[in-house]
This record gives structure tokens, C-alpha cells and sequence, in this order.
């Protein structure tokens, strides 16, 4: 495919993307695709499973198997840093040469969570294949916003260069997060991602790579009009929203934030660690 073909195919799956994400209610929408408890007031929501209150300092409450626990917000190791940013960089290079991108690396995140379930089956454990983002730093989300904005309309090949300055500078982002969209959870369809974090808000990532690096995860679930998010949390539901449709095209509505503070991270290389913890680090011996 020659880099003209894979831009139009490229836009032209946007409005594929909005069509089939309606597809759940459209068809399959029922009384079984639904948790045993009801998380929704006037269309929005607001996670009781997470307490952001000592975000300041570092620290995440959360209730995690009906016993509510401290955790301390962590960095990713620069090994994850190193291999995120370069296989980013990768990524976009592809598409700035029409190069169809791999499904592997550092966009595609196994999201492991269990908790509540659904009524459609007898398990609650569940994993699924998310895109996953990256987060800016507090003080530089605003200064991320306005370069999509102000480049929105921009060529492809320019809007690739704007989201590679952003990973060329590592101190920009927030390695304590990762950041996805809940794009299919309504009060008729509840996913059952959706349904484990509101209840049970634990988490893990791993990304079809090597090195094979693990985030353990306190999954936060944002609603836009959730009015005791933060305010940085908020502008983080607008950046990662924006930067979905900078890459896909227009989308019809802000869709929640799935937000992953990081707590500890393993390296599960085979033939290097082995599932050795890495963040933070393994006590000595």
C-alpha cells in the first residue's frame, strides 16, 4: 500500500470506527450486558472506588476488594521510558512513510481487570486490547491541547511530527500514567472493563513486545461531567480525547478517561528477568 492509499484508508476508517462503535446498543444492547449494580445517574457517573485526594502527594486510595488501601504513585523505570518513546517514534514514522504500523509495542495494552462482572457470564475476570496513550506532564497539558488544536487541520505527515516532539522530550510526559478511552460503556451496554474498574479499580498492562514490561495499575474512570475529578484529570480527558480524533477523525462526544496511575511495574522478559519487580525497585538480598 503507497503512502497516498494508506492516508485514505486511514480516513476513511474513521467513520467506520464511529458506526461500529454504536453497534453494541444497535444490536446486542440487552438486559444480560449489564453489572449487578447500577453506576449511572442522568447519563454520567462518578467512580466510589477510587479516593484522588492525596494526589498532591503522591498517593492513591482505593478500594480493592471492598477493603479500601494507600498506594504510592509511581514512575515507570527508564527502560520502559527508553522502549515506549522509541517504539512510538517508530509508529509514527510508519505512517508518515504510508507504511502500515504493527498491532504490537506500546499502543496496544492487554488491560487485565476483574471485580463485578456481568450478567452475561460467570466469570469476572476479563482482559481486553486497548489503545493506550500517553499522559502530559500537569503543567504541560495545557501546551499539548493548543499544538492539536492549533495543527488539527494539518497534513498528516505534520501532525505526525507534532506527536513525535512530544515523545522526543521525555520530561514532557507524566510517566506515572497511562491513558485510554472508554469508548462503549452506556447505561444500556456496560462493558465489562467499565463494570471491574467501578467496583474493583485494580489493574494490569502488558504489551505484545519484547522487552515484555507489566504495569500494575489503580485504573481511574473519568466521566466529563464528573465533578470531583481533578482539574488536571479533566484536562487530561480533554487532551486524550483530542488526540483520538487528531489521529481517526471527528468523534460525536467526549468519551470518559481511562486513566492507569501506575503502583509497580514487572519485567517479564523471557531469558532476562523473568518477572523480576522493577519499579520499585527489587529489595537487596
Amino acid at each position: 500500500m503507497d503512502r497516498r492509499s494508506f492516508l485514505k484508508t486511514l480516513g476513511f476508517l474513521a467513520p467506520v470506527v464511529v458506526f461500529f462503535g454504536k453497534i453494541p446498543k444497535l444490536l446486542w444492547s440487552g438486559k444480560l450486558e449489564k453489572g449487578t449494580k447500577n453506576f449511572w445517574q442522568n447519563g454520567g457517573f462518578t467512580q466510589p472506588s477510587v479516593d484522588i485526594s492525596g494526589y498532591e502527594k503522591g498517593i492513591i486510595k482505593a478500594r480493592i476488594d471492598n477493603e479500601w488501601h494507600d498506594f504510592n504513585i509511581r514512575s515507570a523505570s527508564k527502560d520502559f521510558i527508553e522502549w515506549n518513546t522509541t517504539k512510538r517514534i517508530e509508529f509514527l514514522e510508519h505512517i508518515k512513510t504510508g507504511q502500515m504500523p504493527g498491532f504490537g509495542g506500546p499502543h496496544s495494552g492487554a488491560v487485565a481487570t476483574y471485580g463485578l462482572g456481568r450478567l452475561d457470564s460467570e466469570f469476572t475476570l476479563n482482559n481486553a486490547i486497548k489503545g493506550i496513550g500517553l499522559a502530559p506532564k500537569d503543567e504541560n497539558i495545557d501546551t499539548a491541547i493548543k499544538r492539536l488544536r492549533d495543527t488539527y487541520e494539518s497534513s498528516m505527515k505534520e501532525k505526525m511530527d507534532v506527536l513525535t516532539s512530544f515523545y522526543e522530550n521525555p520530561d514532557f510526559i507524566d510517566w506515572r500514567k497511562q491513558t485510554s478511552l472508554e469508548l462503549y460503556a452506556t447505561p444500556d451496554f456496560e462493558t465489562h472493563t467499565f463494570l471491574n474498574i467501578m467496583d474493583n479499580p485494580i489493574a494490569t498492562l502488558v504489551f505484545l513486545d519484547i522487552p515484555s514490561i507489566e504495569l500494575r495499575t489503580i485504573a481511574r474512570i473519568v466521566h466529563p461531567d464528573d465533578k470531583n475529578a481533578l482539574p488536571s484529570e479533566k484536562k487530561l480527558l480533554e487532551f486524550v480525547n483530542l488526540a483520538h480524533s487528531y489521529m481517526h477523525g471527528e468523534f460525536p462526544r467526549l468519551y470518559p478517561l481511562l486513566l492507569f496511575y501506575i503502583i509497580e511495574e514487572f519485567d517479564n522478559t523471557p531469558g532476562r528477568k523473568r518477572g523480576i519487580r522493577t519499579v520499585p525497585e527489587r529489595p537487596k538480598e
